[in-house]
């Protein structure tokens, strides 16, 4: 259920960083930094839309950082953050989303264990939510160079982003803010008399200041890790001409049941990416009886699965899928499947292997009930 809207404040100018741009537009390990921080929120279940507040003089850079997402259109940010985020709030109105999440565009490390306890909080009452991370240091409150009384760390934190919050109240309390010079919007809600948590923040949750920050997230974006991802399906037969195979139709005196076209060969493949990347598995992407599917080639699958890949900023290294079945006959399709699977995949075919067999008679394969199949793919992912 996807009833949560996210507010991302890119209007600054992070000369601090270095590089000649904004830094919320600094490449980092290949993607620039607004992109990594996107990705998480796009990829969660709960985000219905992300809203992008920029200066509307680095226009050019914003649509080259977000070239292929699916965003509305953003929106120019005010004087200073306060401005910025009440803007990015007013511009959500129309859709009127039941919680929202505010967040700092210079902070890639966002994770979806984070984003689930923040809503979890809302989802338990309180009207706002935050991370937060407990102080380990003896704090001191100093004025010029002397100290002047050490506090008690045990009701101090340190305050992050996503900040989360009831949308129709922080939009109030941040109409009622504007011109007060808060520090955050936990703040703006705390004038407004609302109740917000402070759940557990993540040390990894940093945010891009200095060019030494950039170079940390370079080498920690950039680190890549090799993962194995699974997947199996079975689909029965039913009346039909035809089965489709890994994007092929395959000549039968049956087809496959399924709401999509039932193409166990790029069902199971999907099954494997999505395994790769901790994304669930084809039933929470592709729910079963929904309309959107009905009907649909399985290769939309597949695409859907390689666009989630992209943002994530991994790539398939190679794919083995295994097909089981009596009938049909599938030695003579096998070069035809894999060059789809290749294409689909945007691979060569030399990545791809596809296999097939039959259970010698037994089970339900070997009784001719449908057909079977199982995948496995080596992904290469950005160690986050």
């Amino acid at each position: 259920m996807a009833d949560t809207a996210v507010v991302i404040v890119a209007a600054g100018k992070g000369e601090r960083a270095g590089g000649g741009v904004p830094k919320q537009y600094r490449d980092i390990a290949g993607r620039p930094l607004l992109a990594w921080t996107l990705a998480p929120f796009l990829q969660h279940g709960r985000i219905g839309a992300v809203q992008l507040v920029i200066d509307p003089a680095q226009s050019e850079l914003f649509e080259a950082a977000t070239r292929g997402m699916d965003l509305p259109a953003p929106v120019a940010g005010g004087s200073d953050r306060q401005g910025s985020v009440l803007a990015g709030l007013e511009a959500l109105v129309p859709l009127s989303p039941a919680n929202v999440m505010i967040h700092d565009a210079a902070r890639p490390f966002v994770t979806s264990s984070l984003i689930d306890r923040l809503l979890a909080a809302l989802d338990g009452g309180a009207s706002g939510a935050i991370p937060a991370l407990a102080m380990t240091d003896t704090v001191k409150r100093c004025r010029d160079g002397t100290i002047l009384e050490t506090l008690d760390r045990n009701e101090l934190a340190r305050a992050q982003t996503p900040q989360t919050f009831r949308y129709a109240d922080i939009l109030a309390a941040h109409r009622a803010a504007a011109g007060k010079a808060l520090t955050d919007d936990a703040a703006v809600a705390e004038a407004a008399g609302l109740k917000v948590a402070a759940v557990a923040g993540e040390e990894g949750n940093v945010k891009i200041t200095s060019a030494e920050d950039v170079l940390a997230a370079q080498a920690r974006l950039g680190a890549r890790e090799m993962r194995v991802g699974s997947g199996f399906d079975v689909h029965a037969f039913c009346p039909g001409d035809h089965v489709m195979l890994c994007g092929i139709a395959i000549p039968h005196d049956a087809g496959l049941a399924g709401d999509s076209d039932a193409d166990v060969g790029l069902h199971v493949l999907v099954d494997a990416m999505l395994g790769a990347l901790c994304e669930g598995d084809l039933g929470r992407h592709f729910p079963p009886g929904d309309p959107t599917w009905k009907g649909r080639a399985s290769a939309d699958l597949v695409s859907v699965a390689v666009d989630l890949m992209d943002r994530r900023g991994a790539r398939l290294v190679h794919a083995d899928l295994t097909i089981i079945c009596e009938r049909p006959r599938l030695a003579r399709h096998q070069p035809a499947m894999r060059e789809k699977v290749a294409e689909l995949l945007g691979i060569t075919p030399g990545r791809v292997n596809v296999k097939v067999t039959s259970t010698d008679g037994l089970g339900f394969a070997g009784r001719g009930e449908g057909i079977a199949g199982m995948a496995a793919v080596t992904l290469e992912v950005p160690c986050v």
